[in-house]
């Protein structure tokens, strides 16, 4: 299967890696063969290639390559989700997901296991299933408005349903 994808311009050099090293890492762990150029093409099993585009798509949406890397896991995923376009809205909406100092972010990844990055127009969430699932939820009630802490006693009262 050959699959091509796109990522960002400045997020190419993190995709790569120093010396090719993240490439090369992907490549090893998804038994891909990885292009990387305008458009990123990826080649391989079905299975691999999606797994590596996962990871690719993490890159791109902000994660470290290490935390990209959790999506190699059978039992993780990545969601995204698009934040509005209207450049007042959206920086209104991202100090909120973030918080003082990246509390608020830090904070959802604590009581959830996930990692989360605000990236663009786009918050993404990496983790297992469920924990994704809290996550995404959580997110969306604070673009919506809800206050921080009732979206924290939300976390807090479905702890049990998580994956720890």
């Amino acid at each position: 299967m050959i699959k091509k994808i796109r990522i960002p311009e400045e997020r190419i050099p993190v995709l790569i890696g120093k010396g090719g090293r993240t490439k090369y890492r992907i490549q090893r762990l998804t038994h891909t063969k990885i292009d990387v150029g305008e458009e990123t093409t990826l080649e391989g099993e079905a299975v691999d290639v999606m797994t590596a585009e996962n990871i690719i798509k993490a890159i791109g949406r902000g994660f470290s390559p290490e935390a990209s890397e959790l999506l190699y896991k059978e039992d993780s995923t990545l969601d995204i989700i698009q934040l509005p376009k209207e450049r007042k809205e959206l920086n209104r909406i991202k100090s909120r997901l973030i918080g003082t100092g990246g509390k608020c972010r830090r904070n959802i990844e604590n009581l959830t296991k996930t990692r989360i990055s605000v990236f663009g127009r786009t918050v993404s969430v990496i983790g297992p299933y469920d924990n994704v699932r809290f996550a995404v939820e959580a997110l969306q009630r604070l673009i919506k408005g809800d206050t921080h802490s009732f979206v924290y006693r939300f976390l807090e009262e479905n702890q049990e349903k998580m994956n720890f």
